[in-house]
């Protein structure tokens, strides 16, 4: 087993799934995200562990995405969130995954496609209702509702929008969020007066499930809470009575100890100069792993719950910390560099002005996963 390792702690993430449950009521379901390999944490094991509770569905944002779980077995429905390309249409129809469509081209598509299959395609009609990616205007929503119906091969399962700063507490950005629900309304009841059925209506995403429980209608799909992190910060969070704990454990080991006297410099650039003796750990992860370099003394490891700063520049592989001088520390101990012990993945983010989706999602594969249940 390599030295550095990602530990996911499945027991904590059941544990939000939990909370989130306990916050949305019995009867709504979740779709839980697990694109980008589950935002670094293992798609198949957390779709695993997700599947285990009832009223859950899974969201990915690829074809490729949906193939892999499909073919570990997972046959609970798969949302695609984003737009495959037309010939990736048969694969996705043939996998059985529910996309999200936006206009009558794509239907069209992929109702021939289904179609010329015998199969049903389940979608689910995406509406913008301010996000600006994909999706139909409000005011097209039941035109294009209409169209799905009368298509054979397809059934309208749901009807989504996505939320653009649901996890903002600044009083002009909750405003934009009413009114983005507010025109999401309108577009159901425009669809629901055509006398169409929306089928499954969902728009919260992990800010709205703290901040907007008007948005939770019949399913949230909560991203980062799951995997132990709150996008909304300070009292607005604290205040929501939901408490999520971070999944993702990054450890490695040291692997060398040296000591380094006044005035040496360390790494690339000799941008860090002992400022006495002192003893320095040598630590097999660097931003080839996913270590952002722009932590560059700029963080701290801990090594027996203590923290000890990071020396010199991060390497591709390889990282310093200085352990001080008169150390006892050994050779070989584990280290902890972000989650468990150490401050989280939002408080690395908070660093380099990024957000803690980017740092468990840059993780990359050749970090093992260890599950630890």
């Amino acid at each position: 087993m390599r030295a550095t390792r990602a530990v996911i702690h499945l027991e904590k993430f059941r544990r939000n799934l939990r909370a989130i449950r306990e916050r949305i009521g019995p009867d709504r379901l979740i779709c839980v995200p697990v694109k980008a390999d589950a935002y670094g944490h293992g798609a198949a094991p957390i779709a695993a562990a997700a599947v285990e509770a009832a009223g859950v569905c899974l969201g990915v944002a690829t074809v490729t995405e949906g193939a892999e779980l499909r073919n570990a077995g997972f046959s609970v429905p798969i949302l695609l969130f984003s737009q495959p390309l037309p010939d990736e249409i048969p694969e996705l129809v043939s996998l059985d995954l529910s996309p999200f469509v936006s206009d009558g081209e794509f239907v069209d598509l992929a109702a021939r496609t289904a179609a010329a299959a015998g199969k049903t395609l389940s979608v689910h009609l995406k509406i913008d209702t301010g996000m600006g990616r994909v999706g139909c205007r409000p005011e097209d929503a039941a035109a294009l509702a209409g169209r799905i119906v009368s298509r054979k091969g397809l059934i309208l399962e749901g009807t989504a929008t996505h939320l653009a700063v649901s996890d903002s507490p600044k009083a002009e950005d909750l405003a934009y969020t009413r009114t983005q629900l507010a025109r999401f309304r309108e577009a159901l009841a425009s669809i629901r007066g055509a006398g169409i059925n929306p089928g499954i209506v969902h728009a919260a995403n992990s800010g709205a499930v703290i901040l907007h429980q008007d948005a939770f209608f019949d399913m949230v799909r909560p991203g980062i809470l799951l995997y132990g992190y709150s996008p909304v910060s300070g009292e607005a969070s604290v205040s929501s009575a939901l408490q999520v704990e971070p999944v993702m454990e990054l450890v490695s080991r040291i692997v060398f100890i040296k000591k380094v006297k006044q005035g040496e410099s360390l790494s690339y650039g000799r941008t860090w100069t002992a400022p006495e003796d002192t003893m320095i750990a040598t630590i097999p992860v660097g931003y080839g792993d996913g270590l952002p370099r722009l932590l560059s003394g700029n963080w701290q490891v801990y090594i027996r719950g203590k923290p000890y700063p990071l020396a010199g520049r991060i390497c591709m592989d390889q990282c310093l910390a200085n352990l001080g001088p008169g150390s006892d520390i050994k050779r070989w101990e584990d280290v902890v560099i972000f989650g468990g012990a150490a401050p989280g993945a939002d408080q690395i983010a908070a660093r380099i002005n990024t957000i803690p989706y980017e740092i468990t999602c840059n993780i990359n594969k050749r970090v093992p996963r260890i599950y630890n249940e």
